[in-house]
């Protein structure tokens, strides 16, 4: 049985409508997304500072700085520890520990933590916030966390 012509274009853009909000509701995978992207944000300071401090909203002591963070993922609650050093207002070094117990968490924690430096490092901590990290997007809940206790440490 042959369609008629408008049923057939009808046809077509329910397919597509089906097809976009597939890949819509899929492109904010959590933890389970495997791809490498990365995803970070982190505003360039203000350049009105010249004392090296951070000159965004707040100005933080240099130092090294240690906190940890918890998020809730398929796995249950895992926690991610984010040992940091400022220098003239910036992150000048950034290490992640997994800590999760989970096999999967510690696997997508262990490649955010591999992946962060490159993303962090060089940024002013007061505009730091990161989404996604080497296919990681629940660990950076925990990181973020744990920038927000640094942040609190790290104000004079």
């Amino acid at each position: 049985m042959k369609l008629p012509a408008h049923k057939k274009m009808l046809s077509a853009a329910a397919a597509a409508s089906v097809l976009l909000l597939t890949a819509a509701c899929g492109s904010n995978d959590s933890d389970a997304a495997s791809s490498p992207e990365t995803s970070a944000s982190a505003s360039p300071s203000d350049a009105a500072g010249t004392d090296g401090a951070d000159s965004g909203t707040g100005t933080f002591a240099d130092g090294d700085y240690s906190a940890e963070g918890s998020y809730s993922n398929p796995g249950g609650q895992s926690t991610v520890k984010v040992d940091l050093t400022l220098a003239d207002g910036k992150v000048s070094d950034v290490t992640v520990t997994p800590e999760a117990e989970n096999s999967t968490s510690k696997q997508y924690q262990t490649k955010f933590a591999g992946g962060i430096a490159k993303e962090v490092v060089g940024k002013s901590l007061d505009e730091l916030k990161v989404s996604k990290v080497s296919g990681s997007s629940l660990t950076s809940q925990g990181f973020n966390q744990a920038i927000d206790a640094i942040k609190d440490e790290a104000r004079p």
